[in-house]
Formats: C-alpha cells, sequence, structure tokens
C-alpha cells in the first residue's frame, strides 16, 4: 500500500518543529509524495506562530515545490469541550485543510470520556474541519462508539497518527481500537506522519502495519491517492491545484 500524501505536518513555525518548508517539501519529493499539507499549530499557544503566518501562506509559498503539491492549512486547537476551536471560522476558509485536535492546552486537561467524547463530537460538526486528528491520546480518549458514527454523518476523516501510535502500550490500544471501530462503520481513515522534523515526512510504517492487520479496506485509507485529497479540498474551494 503506498500513501501519495501527507497532509499532517510541521515547520519551524510551530516552535517545537526543526525544518524548513523546503527542507519539508524536499523530504517529500524524495519520498515519492505527490502532496505535502503544511499544518502548523493555530495561535494562542505557546508553540504556535503569530496569525499573520497564516494569512501569508498562500501567497508567499508556491502551488508546488520540488513537484509536490503544496496544501496550505492548520492543527487547529480544540479549546473546550462543546468542540469549538482556536481560529474562528473566518481564519479556517483561508486555509486548504484544518485538523483539528485537542492537546490539553485551554484547560483541556482532566475531563471525563463524556467530555471528551462531547469535544469529538462538537468539532466534527464544523464544516471547515477535514480531519479529526490523533483521537488515540489516553488522557483525551472520547468513547470511539459513539464518536466514530459523528465523524461519518459529517464527512471527517479520521487520522491514523505514525508519530503517536508508539508513545505508549495505551496509544497503541487505543489506535487498534480506533481502527476496530472505523472498520465497523466504514469510516474513511488518514494516514498520517505528524513529522516534526523533514527526515520523518512519508513515514508511516506502524499506521499502515495496523491498517493491514487489521484488514482495513484500502478505499476507505483516503490519502493512498492524491487525486481523493485534491477533490476534496477543489469541493470547498474550487479549481486550486493544476
Amino acid at each position: 500500500m503506498r500513501i501519495e500524501v501527507d497532509t499532517h505536518t510541521h515547520t519551524v513555525a510551530s516552535a517545537h518543529a526543526y525544518s524548513t518548508v523546503l527542507e519539508m517539501a524536499k523530504s517529500a519529493s524524495d519520498a515519492g509524495l505527490k502532496a505535502l499539507a503544511i499544518t502548523d499549530h493555530s495561535t494562542g499557544g505557546s508553540d504556535a506562530p503569530h496569525i499573520w503566518y497564516f494569512h501569508n501562506l498562500t501567497k508567499a509559498i508556491p502551488r508546488k515545490l520540488f513537484d509536490v503539491n503544496m496544501i496550505f492549512g492548520v492543527e487547529c486547537d480544540v479549546i473546550d469541550y462543546n468542540g469549538n476551536l482556536a481560529l474562528a471560522s473566518s481564519e479556517l476558509e483561508r486555509l486548504d485543510w484544518v485538523v483539528a485536535s485537542i492537546h490539553g492546552n485551554y484547560n483541556m486537561a482532566g475531563g471525563t470520556i463524556d467530555d471528551y467524547t462531547n469535544a469529538y463530537i462538537g468539532m466534527a460538526q464544523n464544516p471547515y474541519v477535514d480531519v479529526i486528528g490523533h483521537p488515540i491520546y489516553p488522557a483525551y480518549k472520547p468513547d470511539y462508539e459513539k464518536v466514530v458514527p459523528v465523524f461519518k454523518e459529517y464527512g471527517k476523516f479520521v487520522e491514523i497518527n505514525e508519530s503517536a501510535i508508539p508513545r505508549s502500550v495505551k496509544t497503541i490500544n487505543n489506535a487498534l481500537e480506533l481502527i476496530g471501530v472505523c472498520k465497523k462503520y466504514r469510516v474513511p481513515v488518514i494516514v498520517n506522519s505528524d513529522a516534526h522534523f523533514c527526515m520523518s515526512v512519508g513515514k508511516f510504517d506502524n499506521a499502515l502495519k495496523m491498517l493491514k492487520d487489521n484488514n482495513y479496506p484500502e478505499e476507505l485509507i483516503v490519502n493512498t491517492k492524491w487525486e481523493n485529497i485534491k477533490a476534496h479540498i477543489e469541493s470547498k474551494k474550487g479549481k486550486v491545484f493544476e
């Protein structure tokens, strides 16, 4: 199985990442990817760029680098148990791609499983969200049987996050449970590196092994084809890519 697009990566604009846009794009090209999304953290956190970074993203950077199609997005923090996001809709609509994630910022730590279930349902209902980011962290785990059908109802891709999987036995078990529930409801998933350094771009070994071992239908892994991602973006924004 081959992944053609990595849709969750970070550059030096996120304070805990270590590579430039050019370095990330070159690594994507070397890995044989057809497209790469740059999704630095939303404003408000200590590790996030100024809002002007997102305003200028689609203007300053070419749509193609090293023959890789560039997708301009954000990993946007969820700020409350209703699933509201750190960036306003007027900011999100500027971007090609929105990954919504819970990181524990904005007093999101210490909630109950019902709190996080409600938060994930709320973020799924946001029309600007494309991907539900890494919902496998033990501290913010929702009830998968409740949230996964909602992800499907609102047309969200569920992220199988390469970076998050090997962090602990609990994240591995949560990923396996999530994959099982997504398979049960035939929910499209997206495999991402969540790379914070250029050498991790296009690396998905753990995520792909899990999906293969669980006989996940390849037609439900949306970023095996660049055309799937391109069509999704252009259904929202009109023609963007060549």
